[in-house]
């Protein structure tokens, strides 16, 4: 599932849940970016309340984009226990996506 709620920093968010955390750094600009939307809603749909599914708008997050070192869009990022396990650059279908995350939820 997509959330939309306001924390204080990044590590805030990873450390507020046990679920794995699918980050989506975007930007509203990004043609490939607004490829992976739906993609995005039907891996957070199909996984629904085993994977927290977060979108991060680089161009009103630019420190975390620093931070992370986003440097291409869209990236994909999986955390587990607040650490990163994955990333990955570009459009991928939703079946990949799902075959990362499937193994990471309990």
């Amino acid at each position: 599932m997509t959330q939309k709620k306001q924390y204080k920093d990044f590590d805030a968010l990873l450390q507020s849940t046990d679920l794995p955390v699918l980050v989506d750094f975007y930007a509203p600009w990004c043609g490939p970016c607004q490829m992976m939307s739906p993609i995005i809603a039907s891996v957070g749909a199909e996984l629904k309340d085993k994977v927290l599914v977060v979108k991060i708008n680089t161009d009103k997050n630019p420190q975390v984009a620093e931070e992370w070192q986003i440097r291409e869009l869209p990236t994909l990022m999986i955390f587990k226990d607040g650490k990163p396990v994955e990333r990955l650059t570009g459009v991928h279908p939703a079946p990949q996506l799902l075959s990362l995350l499937k193994p990471l939820v309990s």
